[in-house]
């Protein structure tokens, strides 16, 4: 039995090649996913090794706040007259003080900032040479108007030493002269891509950590015969609990597993596409094997009849199911392997990071295997189960498989499909916490699309006989119509693969259609400011301008008010949260139309808050009640709540005094909003404004459309993303309709000798198995059009507290998908019509 399965295998190379396909696909991501993050942490690792090569212990102190916005925790500033407790304490051979930070943004000769796929651009102090960093050109800085930086920086800036140069810090933009260029052992021009420059110690002091007399951190060597363990104990226990002391391998191990972190991110959102695109490949896989085993009945049959049990028979199946699982598993790695390495050696040109040999973990290995063949399996039980059950008498008959009621399917889908849907709106509503909720949701829209797919075939012979119509204007239309719809269930699972890619697309769609036309509304409705001040940010937070451009703006002829907004993240209470402080709260709030329903929306005093209601509500706030927050400076300000607003979809959460800016990371406003008298030009005011940015590159002022706009082209971008890596489920689906057509064709091979006997032409051949593949791609399209909005829809209609005060439904991308599918068909037509227009009349005629 094991040979002739073998055998029959290798007889029928294509199915062999197309059941596999999408395994490889989705196997491919997951390896790949595994290759890159393997790849690339043994490259930080190396990395860090370097950074830390010239430290054997060093001191930082405990941050104020665990996280500031999406970097790692903000260390506190260690007092100068630290150091030299630092230098008596035994086993200590020597220190360098350290007074670093992210957030030194250099100008380039182009005028604009230079930017980084995300490794930092460090403001540090000049310590001087050494094995590890070299001076290239010129000298270190000894003027407070003098700097250094890296040969990458100076690269990426057109700089050379000389040019007077431009650089952003926590204070607005000071120009500065480029008297040295550095880099380091290896002949490297950078470390990992970051972007450096180095000050004299009082202006890095000043510029980077916002304070005189204070580093960053202390970096110690130790003496010879002293453990680093012995040495960080003794520092540990001089300075007391609010430091921390690490030695050179602890720093490693902790910088290495934050960038980790960020990978294994990124290393969940492949496997997430993998996933989708392995759940679309069981639908072709499934369909493929139903269709084996249906033209292989008289087949299978005449084994029975010889002596072949039902397991044998199962067995049969499976063992076709494992070996392709097996060899699109090997290909699958294979090519998992390329594709790390070509990511890895994508990130590490963007980023300028020196990637380590790439490496193939044994978790790469093993989750290919597993996967690849789990997903075989799992997919060709059913048909296996149903080959097993074909009686011997079946080898005596002309008919294959008679078509089987779908009452069962039917109730099935029902049920599992009402499970899903709750599923999803538990998640929804909120009803789990953390994880629970996601887990909900992913569920539940896993679970809904396997009902709707058990469904489908209830609804395949007439959707498909209505869009059929359409082409019934030729005998060949006629023909490709009934022939779609003669398999309900063939047509169903083949449509479904097609269907979850694009109700993932549209869905998504739904989502950010409504959101960019819900923002659109908000602005129109709620916000009276005519400009905005304001720019991109970094994982320091977002870009901040000069306090004084807005001071300038409100002394512009025409300019009825102004307000700026400053953003800090801090830990409130027992959460953290981001904050912001505006100065003048009465002509902020006047510009977003803030209803005052407590208290007022003012500041009388110092340390003082206002809140939304909503916010005051879950919160359990109330007036007069106090608040303790911690920003990134300073002690814990006890704020006190002063006044609460009406509920407001712009503006949401704490607003505090502006005496407590000084206490923030950075003491520049974030926002600036202006408000023109009326019959002043708008563009006037805006040319003006514009004219007062010309030292603050990193932001620009735009009316309120245009902010909108531009608010609404990151949603743009993030869908791009989105279908761009939802292509591979696409094309799985193509695939899928091209093996199930190939397969069909070879199953009407006499039906067809028959049509071409009797005068069918080669070119109406193929027009008929075209209009078969359209009919089937536009069916699968309409399904997850249908299922996608009613996705979409649900969870807009869950975020309505969220600020999705408008459903939107974006027809002109959902008519372009649907031309699309009729592409589609056309596509995976070509190689099955061919096929077909090609068969010998005589032969198919003889055809058993």
């Amino acid at each position: 039995m094991l040979k002739a399965t073998l055998k029959s295998l290798l007889s029928r190379k294509l199915r062999l090649v197309l059941s596999g396909l999408a395994v490889v696909l989705g196997v491919m991501f997951v390896s790949g996913a595994f290759v890159l993050t393997d790849t690339l942490g043994r490259s930080f690792d190396s990395l860090f090794a370097s950074v830390y090569a010239g430290t054997d212990v060093q001191v930082t102190h405990k941050p104020k706040l665990e996280n500031n916005f999406d970097g790692p925790p903000a260390a506190a500033n260690i007092p100068a007259g630290l150091v030299e407790k630092v230098k008596a304490v035994p086993g200590v051979a020597g220190v360098t003080a350290q007074a670093s930070s992210d957030g030194a943004r250099v100008v380039g000769t182009n005028g604009k900032v230079l930017t980084t796929f995300g490794p930092p651009r460090i403001g540090e102090n000049w310590t001087g040479t050494n094995d590890f960093l070299q001076l290239r050109e010129g000298r270190g800085p000894a003027a407070d108007n003098e700097v250094a930086m890296n040969a990458l920086t100076a690269k990426n800036a057109g700089l050379k030493v000389g040019d007077e140069v431009g650089v952003l810090t926590l204070q607005p933009k000071r120009t500065f002269k480029l008297v040295g260029i550095f880099g380091y052992s290896g002949n490297r021009d950078s470390l990992g891509g970051a972007l450096e420059v180095a000050f004299t110690t009082p202006v890095a002091q000043e510029l980077m950590l916002g304070e005189k007399d204070v580093y960053s951190s202390i970096d110690v060597k130790t003496q010879p015969g002293v453990t680093h363990e012995q040495v960080r104990d003794s520092i540990a226990t001089a300075l007391g609990a609010d430091y921390k002391v690490q030695t050179n391998a602890q720093m490693q191990a902790e910088t290495s597993a934050q960038f980790k972190q960020g990978l294994g991110f990124f290393n969940n959102i492949l496997i997430g596409f993998a996933g989708v695109a392995l759940f679309v490949g069981t639908f072709l896989i499934l369909n493929t094997f139903s269709i084996i085993v249906a033209q292989r009945t008289r087949e299978l049959a005449l084994m029975r009849a010889l002596g072949g049990s039902r397991g044998q028979t199962l067995g049969s199946v499976l063992t076709e199911a494992v070996t392709i699982g097996l060899l699109a598993s090997v290909l699958g790695l294979a090519a998992g392997i390329g594709v790390g390495v070509l990511l890895a050696s994508l990130f590490g040109s963007l980023t300028g990071v020196t990637l380590a040999s790439v490496g193939v973990p044994a978790t790469a290995v093993i989750s290919s295997f597993v996967v690849g063949l789990l997903v075989t399996v799992v997919a060709a039980v059913m048909p296996a189960l149903r080959a097993s059950r074909i009686p011997p008498i079946a080898a005596l008959q002309e008919v294959a498989t008679p078509d089987r009621p779908l009452t069962k399917l039917t109730i099935s889908g029902a049920v599992v499909g009402a499970a899903g849907g709750t599923l999803l709106g538990l998640g929804l509503a909120g009803k789990g916490s953390g994880s629970t909720t996601l887990w909900l949701i992913l569920s539940g829209v896993l679970i809904t699309f396997i009902g709707v797919a058990l469904l489908t075939p209830l609804l395949a012979r007439p959707v498909v006989g209505l869009l059929g119509r359409l082409f019934s204007w030729s005998v060949p239309g006629k023909l490709g119509r009934l022939n779609s719809g003669r398999n309900p269930r063939r047509t169903a699972i083949t449509a479904a693969a097609l269907m979850v890619g694009l109700a993932l697309i549209t869905g998504v769609n739904v989502i950010l259609a409504s959101a960019k036309q819900s923002l659109s509304e908000q602005a129109d409705k709620e916000v009276t400011v005519d400009l905005i001040v304001s720019g991109d940010g970094d994982q320091n937070g977002p870009a901040t301008f000069d306090p004084a451009v807005m001071a300038s703006a409100a002394k512009i002829p025409g300019v009825a008010s102004v307000a700026s907004e400053y953003y800090e993240f801090a830990q409130v209470g027992d959460r953290r949260d981001g904050i912001s402080a505006v100065p003048d709260a009465a002509a902020w709030a006047g510009m977003f139309k803030l209803t005052t329903e407590q208290g007022a929306l003012d500041w009388t005093g110092k340390d003082q808050a206002i809140v939304d209601a909503e916010t005051a509500k879950n919160r359990h706030l109330a007036i007069g009640q106090p608040v303790d927050m911690q920003f990134s400076r300073g002690e814990v300000h006890h704020v006190t709540i002063v006044g609460i607003f009406a509920k407001s979809n712009v503006a949401r959460g704490l607003y505090v005094s502006p005496d407590v800016i000084p206490d923030f990371r950075t003491q520049q406003p974030a926002w600036g909003y202006v408000k023109v008298s009326p019959g002043t030009p708008v563009a006037t005011v805006q040319q003006q404004v514009d004219t007062l940015l010309k030292d603050n590159p990193e932001v620009s002022v735009a009316n309120r459309s245009e902010y909108v706009a531009a608010q609404s082209a990151q949603f743009d971008q993030l869908l791009t993303m989105i279908q761009v890596l939802l292509a591979l489920a696409i094309l799985i689906a193509v695939l899928g309709i091209v093996n199930t057509l190939a397969l069909s064709v070879l199953e009407r091979t006499r039906e067809l000798g028959l049509l071409r006997a009797i005068g069918m032409r080669r070119m109406q051949t193929m027009r008929m198995v075209t209009v078969e593949a359209v009919v089937i791609s536009v069916f699968g399209a309409l399904l997850g059009l249908a299922v996608g909005t009613g996705l979409g829809a649900a969870v807009v209609r869950a975020l309505k507290d969220e600020g999705f005060t408008k459903m939107a439904f974006p027809w002109t991308q959902m008519a372009t998908y649907l031309l699309l599918a009729a592409v589609i068909g056309v596509i995976a037509a070509v190689l099955p019509s061919i096929r077909a227009a090609r068969v010998n009349v005589l032969q198919a005629i003889a055809h058993e």
